[in-house]
């Protein structure tokens, strides 16, 4: 019995040795991982904020410490400062030299504050300058990005100039184009040397035919904002026209645009517009069998691959330069079976 107590007693002493002194465990629980991690992570927050409070408070203090010993300095890093542009050298301040007056001016002028925090009267003429250079800079690059708007722009400086040349060169045109007739089709097979000089007097008749009308409109609808978009359009198809002039004045378009461009000529001239439109969906998009008229279609030769002629592939796609002038073609077209309607109406294009 006295060794049954004895033993007893030991075990309890054991007992509370382990919950006085817990022996370390190598496991840990998902659970009091998160919690290590969470109370890390609000840990460094805490001393994150307390570094960006002793930051504020540093500079609060010095900007009081400059205003008190009233001191002017340079606008810090992050002042909103603009940046001169790439490639504009920095202007000394002898050649900017402006009053203070002129400065707040055009400062207003442009939106922008009259002084930032801490700047000076030199540091204000210099932010200036900058936002000058950046507006230059800016319309330099703008000046080519959108012909449209351009062309939208000038329309009335344009017109005016088309007013004047009109008259000069009216009596000369129609000299010129007295003795044109309808192109014969014939010509692309037996001399298609002689169809170049048809082409670019057909196409720069009905081009002027457009300019004129365009003058010819009354004032009141010259200057509504859909006479002024039909005006642009002329005058950036007139723009877009000229690599091709230049080509047909060096006889260097290639055969099968060529033919396509004197059947968009022969059927403008007979006002058969329909017949005009599917030579023109031949020049720009083809009529091969499949889309867009590739030619190459894989590694593997296809059964119908001697079907794709070179008359069949897709011009529009070719560069940028063929696409704007086949599309002016496709302009002067809707303009001539308006200003030339057929006398058959299935001849209209759609």
């Amino acid at each position: 019995m006295d060794g049954l107590l004895a033993e007893v007693a030991a075990k309890r002493k054991a007992i509370s040795d382990d919950q006085l002194n817990p022996r370390p465990n190598k496991y840990m629980r998902k659970g009091e991982i998160e919690r290590l991690r969470e109370e890390k992570e609000r840990q460094e927050k805490a001393e994150k904020e307390a570094k960006e409070a002793a930051e504020k408070q540093r500079k609060e203090e010095a900007a009081k410490a400059r205003r008190e010993a009233k001191v002017p300095s340079r606008p810090a890093s992050n002042s909103p400062l603009p940046e001169v542009p790439d490639g504009a050298s920095p202007v000394p301040e002898s050649s900017f030299n402006i009053s203070n007056e002129e400065t707040i001016r055009r400062l207003r002028a442009k939106g922008q504050p009259i002084r930032l925090f801490a700047e000076s009267d030199k540091d204000r003429r210099l932010r200036l300058r900058a936002l000058e250079l950046i507006e230059e800079k800016g319309h330099d690059r703008q000046a080519g990005q959108n012909d449209f708007k351009k062309a939208l722009e000038d329309v009335e400086s344009v017109e005016r100039e088309l007013k004047n040349k009109s008259s000069k060169g009216k009596k000369k045109g129609e000299a010129e184009l007295a003795g044109e007739g309808i192109l014969d089709l014939d010509l692309i097979k037996t001399d298609p040397d002689k169809l170049y000089p048809i082409i670019y007097y057909a196409l720069k008749r009905v081009l002027n035919e457009w300019g004129e009308a365009m003058d010819e409109r009354p004032e009141h609808v010259k200057r509504t904002t859909q006479g002024k978009l039909a005006a642009a359009t002329q005058v950036q198809s007139a723009e877009y026209l000229k690599p091709l002039f230049k080509t047909l004045r060096s006889r260097s378009l290639p055969p099968d645009m060529l033919a396509r461009m004197a059947e968009i000529v022969h059927h403008m001239q007979k006002r058969q517009y329909q017949k005009a439109n599917d030579s023109y969906l031949r020049l720009s998009i083809g009529n091969a069998p499949w889309p867009i008229g590739v030619t190459m279609v894989g590694i593997h030769e296809r059964s119908a691959r001697e079907k794709i002629s070179s008359d069949q592939v897709a011009h529009v796609l070719n560069d940028e330069v063929s696409r704007k002038y086949i599309q002016s073609l496709k302009r002067l077209l809707t303009f001539s079976q308006t200003k030339y309607p057929p006398d058959d109406v299935s001849q209209l294009m759609g």
